[in-house]
């Protein structure tokens, strides 16, 4: 359902913006070419973050950085000491080429606008937005990872931050119920980390007890890609992991100030129930049945 519609979109698009062209704004240079010269941008870029932000196979990156290299644009050289990180830099030739190609992406983007009426290009600007973001949305992916491995840490660090900050009175994950990387390991649990572009953007975990409902904890969503809908996503893997592992319910604490995640797990389907933990920083605890 959808996939037609989706497809039409993809052609109006590319043609409109002309990435059909292998001269890219009139330039001898496709728009692969193009895009990599703006994105390595006046300061230069390490080419591990390049290829990262535009979901490149480094093998296609690589063509892409030697031909700009042969055209005297680009020069990649080594960072440091680590021959294994490298960073693309603009030549002289390339910052000129690049403000040429930023000039006239400018006035692509104004020859779209300037047939359309005032309310019609508001339409299309609110209507770009939107699209956007759920092309963005679309790009996450969501995935069992070890609570060990630095995108867990780093998701679990910005959780811990987070609420010492939002919390009355701060918080010490210390004095909270334990959640520690082997309870968030198979087959005691295991801990979901979201990815936007290779970089860590949410997580989310599960404690699984014999006999007894399985606990969501650590569930955490960047400020960065807030708005997206990352954090019902999380939430309902959680649940399909939850029942895949023979879990029929789930349940849940939270603080009174994470009044986002309440809403989240009211709209989800979860219930307010008694506490049935002694947890020092919860307010709220929530149960859902996810079979029967």
């Amino acid at each position: 359902m959808g996939i037609a519609e989706v497809r039409r979109f993809n052609r109006t698009v590319t043609q409109r913006i002309g990435a059909l062209s292998d001269t890219y704004m009139a330039r001898d240079r496709p728009l692969g070419q193009a895009r990599v010269l703006w994105e390595i941008g006046p300061d230069g870029c390490d080419v591990r973050s390049l290829r990262s932000r535009l979901d490149l196979d480094s093998g296609y990156l690589s063509r892409l950085l030697r031909t700009l290299e042969s055209d005297g644009l680009v020069e990649v050289e080594q960072s440091g000491d680590d021959g294994r990180v490298r960073t693309a830099r603009l030549t002289a030739r390339g910052l000129a080429e690049r403000t040429v190609l930023d000039r006239r992406s400018d006035d692509l983007a104004a020859s779209i606008l300037e047939p359309l009426s005032k309310s019609q290009r508001s339409r299309l600007i609110t209507a770009m937005g939107e699209v956007e973001r759920l092309l963005t949305a679309s790009t996450v992916t969501v995935g069992i990872v070890d609570p060990r491995h630095p995108d867990a840490q780093y998701c679990l660090q910005s959780y811990f931050e987070e609420l010492a900050d939002r919390f009355d009175g701060g918080f010490d994950h210390a004095r909270s119920i334990s959640a520690g990387v082997d309870e968030l390991t198979p087959p005691d649990g295991l801990l979901l980390v979201a990815t936007l572009h290779s970089a860590p953007v949410g997580c989310g975990a599960l404690k699984f007890h014999d006999g007894s409902p399985a606990e969501v904890k650590r569930m955490w969503v960047s400020p960065d890609v807030r708005g997206l809908g990352l954090g019902r996503r999380l939430l309902t893997e959680l649940e399909k992991q939850a029942v895949a592992h023979g879990s029929a319910v789930l349940r849940l604490e939270t603080n009174r100030n994470l009044t986002e995640a309440i809403a989240l797990y009211r709209a989800a389907g979860y219930t307010e129930v008694p506490a049935f933990n002694t947890e020092p920083y919860a307010h709220h605890w929530f149960e859902k049945h996810l079979i029967g």
